[in-house]
């Protein structure tokens, strides 16, 4: 079978890292078994769906490298779903209800306080059609139930394996609202049926609206596709995702916080299966050892630390050449040749971090040194050796200051280090002596003595 997924948002807000973890899941599914991914827009909203939302959602998943074969926007497939809904309605799986919102939460109510199952008692279905008139006579416009047949509803699940439920036990849902406009649910199974989608990824949190899908597919005679329900991520102490976790957009993870997509990638990617979570530079690696059988049903930690320590792995993997431009662009377009990025490659955790670095080779620095180790600076500068500096530079240069002075260990790093670049750490000096040059490094020991 060749696979088919879709990745489904809605343009009400920008992507997060629940639904891009859902993007990432599907593409990578699709990439092992070689398959065909649909970006569908559910559009169906038109008051709170805006166009710019879905232009930075297809930013958002180019930035991390997810590509579709196919896109298509629900707004524009509406004469199909109100044929699939006449059909439906001339089967009589489709029936008018006349109850308001309030009749709705009083009924309710009482069966709640019955001890009973808040499920649709179907009343709607016994209304005669002058019943009906009078309903409408009053102003009130009729919402849409689909008609449930009442027995056993099974699926082997991807992820959670056997799932039962009882369609007599299930309210009858609503699919068309009193405005004429159908909702999701109905769309759904109807472009899944139409694009001849085989996989279905989403959170567990459908669960129990597959269950009515699957009657849906049954009764528009669509196949029906295979399903796997993510266990909903919570954060690092296993609570409910806090508005700052759970809602982090990806627009912040790459303009704000500044991580790599391969992060983000990596992360989610293995989030909540047996394999361990690690760095991917290249991201088809994922993809060759993605497997539904991997993923367990508890709920995955999701820790906002982890994605710093993903993206400062992947950065010290990255070569010269994937990383040239971005560099270039970063300090004002001036030309970065490959051993400053080898030599700073290892202290930096974003790739912003590499203009710091810029700075500290090629100034300007804010330099503080201690009055008790000016003088110990002036004698250093002294022993500066000439001509143009190497990698060997500063061992020749740590001998002599050894052999003309009494410090040693912190007392005489530390100094020289602040002196050379305003900071107590970063890459090593013997790294650093050639990208400072001879003539700023003799500048910067003479300021601070």
């Amino acid at each position: 079978m060749s696979v088919r997924v879709r990745f489904a948002p809605s343009p009400t807000g920008l992507m997060h890292v629940g639904n891009a973890r859902t993007a990432i899941i599907c593409w990578l599914f699709a990439q092992r078994h070689k398959g065909w991914m649909l970006l569908r827009i559910d559009d169906t909203d038109l008051e709170r769906s805006k166009d710019e939302l879905t232009e930075a959602i297809k930013r958002d998943l180019t930035w991390l490298g997810i590509g579709w074969d196919d896109y298509v926007h629900q707004k524009h497939r509406m004469a199909r779903y109100t044929d699939v809904i006449e059909k439906l309605k001339a089967d009589g799986r489709l029936y008018a209800c006349y109850e308001t919102s309030e009749e709705l939460e009083l009924k309710r109510k009482v069966m709640l306080g019955r001890k009973m199952a808040p499920v649709y008692d179907r009343a709607s279905l016994s209304l005669t059609p002058e019943q009906k008139a009078k309903y409408e006579a009053e102003g009130r416009k009729p919402h849409w139930r689909f008609k449930l047949e009442h027995r056993p509803i099974v699926w082997n699940d991807l992820i959670r394996g056997e799932v039962k439920f009882d369609g007599a036990l299930m309210s009858d849902p609503v699919l068309i609202r009193e405005d004429g406009s159908p909702l999701y649910h109905l769309c759904s199974v109807i472009d899944d049926i139409d694009y001849k989608i085989t996989h279905v990824v989403r959170g567990e949190d459908h669960v129990s609206n597959t269950a009515s899908h699957i009657q849906m597919f049954e009764a528009i005679e669509g196949k029906v596709p295979h399903f796997a329900h993510l266990p909903l991520i919570s954060d690092a102490e296993g609570g409910k995702l806090s508005k700052r976790l759970g809602s982090l957009g990806l627009q912040d993870l790459r303009d704000i916080e500044g991580f790599e997509p391969q992060t983000i990638i990596s992360l989610m990617g293995r989030l909540g299966t047996s394999d361990p979570i690690e760095p991917f530079y290249d991201v088809q690696e994922i993809a060759k050892t993605f497997d539904f059988d991997k993923f367990g049903r508890g709920t995955p930690k999701f820790d906002a630390e982890e994605l710093v320590r993903l993206n400062a792995k992947i950065i010290h993997a990255t070569p010269f050449r994937a990383v040239k431009d971005r560099l270039s662009a970063m300090v004002g377009g001036a030309a970065v040749d490959e051993g400053f990025w080898e030599a700073v490659r290892p202290n930096i955790e974003r790739l912003r971090d590499f203009k710091d670095w810029w700075t500290v080779a090629k100034g300007p620095v804010s330099i503080v040194v201690a009055p008790e180790d000016r003088e110990f600076i002036t004698k250093v500068a002294s022993l500066l050796p000439a001509g143009e500096f190497s990698k060997e530079t500063w061992n020749a240069w740590l001998t002599a200051i050894k052999s003309n002075t009494d410090r040693k260990g912190k007392a005489l790093f530390m100094p020289i280090r602040k002196a050379l670049t305003g900071m107590e750490h970063g890459p090593e000096l013997d790294a650093l002596l050639p990208l400072i040059g001879r003539e700023r490094a003799l500048e910067r020991l003479q300021e601070a003595a």
